[in-house]
C-alpha cells in the first residue's frame, strides 16, 4: 500500500498556495511610468499629485493613472514616448520643486500592494538604464586622513601653546611613505611635542627626528592602519554613493562594491547621465575658516606667498581671500542640511555634531565681529599631455563660496549665505548625502536604452518558454502519465522561484533568467532520476506502488548528492562574484531549494493522489 502523511500534504498546498500569492504580481506585466519625489524630501500628498496632473494636462501629455507609493507619486503612461515626454515637461517645468526618475508602474490590481506584494525588480539589462563604474583613489583618503591629523595636531600643539613652524602631511618621501610632520625652530626641545602628539593619536609611530632644517616630530602610519583606511573608504563610498542615488529619486537602485576598489551604480530607467554623474562623482566637501585680518593680502597676491599660519584662496568670482589656515568646522562634522531662505536671499540651513558645535562655539565667542569663510573643495581629474603622452592627473579646486561677519555666539545650528538658488540645492544635497571619503573616478559608463531592455525580456522569456516547451513535451512523449506530473512540478517549481524573488526583492536579470532555465534542467534531472529507478524496480518485478516507494527512497541520496555539490558552486559564485555573476548565483541557489522540494515532496505527493490508497494497482503509466 503506498501512503504518505497528511501533514506532508498540508505542507505542500500551504506552500503551493502561498507561492501563488507571491509570484501573483509578476503576471500582469508593467506600465511605463514616471516618479515624481520634491527636492525638500517631503512626502508627496495629494496636494502634490493634482497639481502635477494639472501641469501634464496643461502641456497635453496624456498619463493614464496617477498614485502615490512610499511618498512618492507614480505616474502611468501607455507608452515609452509618452513617459519621456512627461519626464521632458516636468523637468522643464516644475524642476524646481520636484525630481524625476524614470520607472515602471505594475498593473497588478492595488489589493496586492496594499497587503504588501510587488513583483520582482528587474536588473538593467532587462529595464533599461545607466550602468556606472567607479574607481575609488584609496590612496587619497590615506591623504586625507593625514589632512585630519595635521589639523589635529595644529589645534592641539595651539592648546597647550607649544612653539611650531609648521605642520605637513607628508605622502611621497621614501622615508616616511604616509606620516605627518610638525617643525620645529632650531634648539627647541621636541620632547614635548612628541609626547602631546602622542597622547592625541596613541596608535601612531610618533618620534623626534633631526631635519637639516632643524628638529621635527613625525607621526607615521602602520601597514595595518593604511589597509584599514583603504577598506573604510571603500565602504563610506557606497554609503554616500547610496545616500546621494536616493537624493535623486532614483527607483530601485543598484549600488555595490567590485573587487578591491572598485563600486558599480546601476540606475535602471535613468538616461540623463550628465546630472546623475555631475552629481554622484563630486568629492566635495566644506571648510569652515577665520579670515586672516592682520595678514597683507596684496603682498601675498604679489608674492604668491601667504603667511605663515595662513593660506591663499579665491573666491567664486576670482577674488584673492586670505585664510587662516587652523580649520574651524569640516564637512565630516555636518548631520543635516536643508536649503533656506534667509534675509541675504537663498542659503543653506546646517546642523553639527557635537564635537562640532562645541568647536564653532568656541571660535566665535571668541571672534565676534570677524569674518568667518566658507570653502567649498571639489576634486576632480583632467586629461593633460605631458611629453606626447597623454596622462590623467587629479585637480582640487578650493573655492570661498561664503564670507560673513560673526554677529553673534552660536554652535551646531547656523546658515550658509551668499549662494544663487541652484548652488544652494546643489550643495544642500551634497552635504545631507555626505562626502566621500575618497576621491572616484568614472572607469566605465554604459546606456542601456528601454527599447533594448524590452527586447531583452521579450528574448529571455521566449528563451524560458521554448525551453520549457521542449522538456514538456518530451517528459510526456517518454513518461506517459509520469511525464505530465514531472511537467505539473516544473511549473510548480517556477512558481516557487518567482515567490522567492519577490519575496527577497532580488533583481531579476538575463543571467538570472538563464539560472532559471538550468533550474528547470535540473529540476528535470531529478524526476528523471526518480522515474528511472521506478522502472528498475518494476523490471525487478515489484509491485507498481511499492516500485513508487522504493524509487523515491532509492533516488534521493543521488539527487541530494548532486544538488549539494551544485549548491556548494552556487554560494562560491555568490561570495566571490559581482554584477551579473552574483545575480546568477543567486537564481541557481534558490532554485536548488525549489526543485529539491517540488521533486521529492510536490511529485511524490501527486503520485500518491493518483496511485496511493487501498486500491491495487495493475500497471504504471510511466512508458
Amino acid at each position: 500500500m503506498l501512503e504518505y502523511a497528511r501533514w506532508k500534504y498540508v505542507v505542500v498546498c500551504v506552500i503551493l498556495v502561498g507561492a501563488f500569492f507571491f509570484a501573483l504580481p509578476n503576471f500582469f506585466g508593467e506600465d511605463p511610468a514616471l516618479q515624481v519625489v520634491r527636492k525638500d524630501r517631503v512626502a508627496m500628498d495629494s496636494a502634490a499629485e493634482q497639481r502635477v496632473a494639472a501641469f501634464l494636462h496643461e502641456r497635453k501629455v496624456a498619463f493614464t493613472s496617477t498614485y502615490i507609493d512610499s511618498g512618492r507619486l507614480m505616474v502611468r503612461f501607455g507608452n515609452v514616448a509618452t513617459q519621456l515626454a512627461a519626464r521632458d515637461a516636468v523637468n522643464e517645468g516644475l524642476s524646481d520643486e520636484y525630481v524625476t526618475a524614470l520607472s515602471f508602474a505594475s498593473r497588478a490590481p492595488a489589493w496586492l500592494s496594499r497587503v504588501g506584494l510587488r513583483p520582482m525588480p528587474l536588473g538593467l539589462d532587462l529595464r533599461g538604464g545607466l550602468h556606472l563604474l567607479y574607481q575609488v583613489d584609496v590612496n587619497g583618503a590615506v591623504g586625507q586622513l593625514l589632512e585630519s591629523y595635521e589639523q589635529d595636531f595644529r589645534r592641539t600643539l595651539a592648546e597647550k601653546k607649544l612653539p611650531f613652524l609648521d605642520v605637513v602631511s607628508i605622502t611621497q618621501d621614501a622615508d616616511i611613505p604616509n606620516g605627518v610632520r610638525v617643525l620645529l625652530a632650531p634648539g627647541t626641545d621636541a620632547e614635548p611635542v612628541r609626547a602631546a602628539l602622542k597622547e592625541v593619536q596613541s596608535d601612531l609611530d610618533v618620534k623626534a627626528v633631526n631635519l637639516p632644517s632643524g628638529p621635527a616630530v613625525q607621526a607615521v602610519l602602520t601597514t595595518a592602519q593604511i589597509r584599514q583606511r583603504q577598506d573604510y573608504a571603500i565602504q563610506q563610498n557606497l554609503t554616500t554613493l547610496r545616500n546621494r542615488v536616493n537624493e535623486l529619486g532614483v527607483s530601485e537602485p543598484i549600488v555595490q562594491r567590485q573587487g578591491f576598489d572598485r563600486i558599480i551604480v546601476e540606475l535602471p530607467g535613468v538616461q540623463n547621465s550628465a546630472d546623475v554623474k555631475d552629481i554622484l562623482g563630486k568629492v566635495a566637501t566644506l571648510e569652515f575658516r577665520l579670515v586672516d585680518t592682520q595678514g597683507n593680502l596684496a603682498e601675498a597676491v604679489q608674492s604668491g606667498r601667504a603667511p605663515l599660519g595662513s593660506k591663499l584662496y579665491k573666491d567664486k568670482n576670482g577674488q584673492p581671500v586670505l585664510l587662516k589656515r587652523e580649520v574651524i568646522v569640516t564637512g565630516d562634522q555636518l548631520t543635516d542640511a536643508m536649503t533656506a531662505a534667509t534675509q541675504d536671499g537663498p542659503g543653506v540651513s546646517v546642523k553639527l555634531d557635537a564635537r562640532g558645535g562645541a568647536q564653532m562655539l568656541k571660535t566665535t565667542q571668541a571672534n565676534l565681529g570677524k569674518p568667518m569663510a566658507v570653502v567649498f573643495i571639489e576634486k576632480s581629474r583632467e586629461t593633460v599631455e605631458v611629453g606626447g603622452r597623454k596622462v590623467e592627473r587629479e585637480v582640487t579646486d578650493h573655492r570661498v563660496i561664503s564670507v560673513a561677519t560673526i554677529r553673534g555666539v552660536f554652535s551646531n545650528q547656523f546658515q550658509i549665505t551668499g549662494l544663487t538658488q541652484s548652488e544652494a540645492r546643489e550643495l544642500a544635497l551634497l552635504l545631507r548625502a555626505g562626502s566621500l571619503a575618497a576621491p572616484i573616478f568614472l572607469a566605465e559608463e554604459r546606456a542601456i536604452g528601454p527599447s533594448l531592455g524590452a527586447k531583452n525580456i521579450e528574448q529571455g522569456v521566449r528563451a524560458l518558454l521554448v525551453g520549457m516547451l521542449g522538456v514538456f513535451v518530451f517528459m510526456v512523449i517518454y513518461y506517459h502519465v509520469f511525464g505530465i506530473v514531472a511537467d505539473l512540478v516544473l511549473l510548480a517549481n517556477v512558481l516557487l522561484l518567482a515567490a522567492l524573488l519577490s519575496m527577497m526583492g532580488a533583481a531579476l536579470s538575463l543571467p538570472g533568467i538563464a539560472g532559471i532555465i538550468l533550474t528547470v534542467g535540473m529540476a528535470v534531472d531529478a524526476n528523471v532520476l526518480i522515474y528511472e529507478r521506478i522502472r528498475e524496480e518494476l523490471r525487478n518485478g515489484v509491485s507498481p506502488q511499492a516500485a513508487i516507494r522504493a524509487g523515491f527512497d532509492k533516488a534521493f541520496s543521488a539527487i541530494a548528492d548532486s544538488n549539494v555539490t551544485t549548491l556548494i558552486a552556487g554560494l562560491v559564485l555568490w561570495v566571490f562574484g559581482t554584477g551579473a555573476i552574483r545575480g546568477f548565483a543567486v537564481v541557481l541557489s534558490l532554485g536548488i531549494a525549489t526543485s529539491m522540494f517540488t521533486a521529492l515532496m510536490g511529485s511524490r505527493a501527486l503520485l500518491t493522489l493518483m496511485y496511493g490508497g487501498r486500491a491495487k494497482v495493475r500497471k504504471l503509466a510511466i512508458g
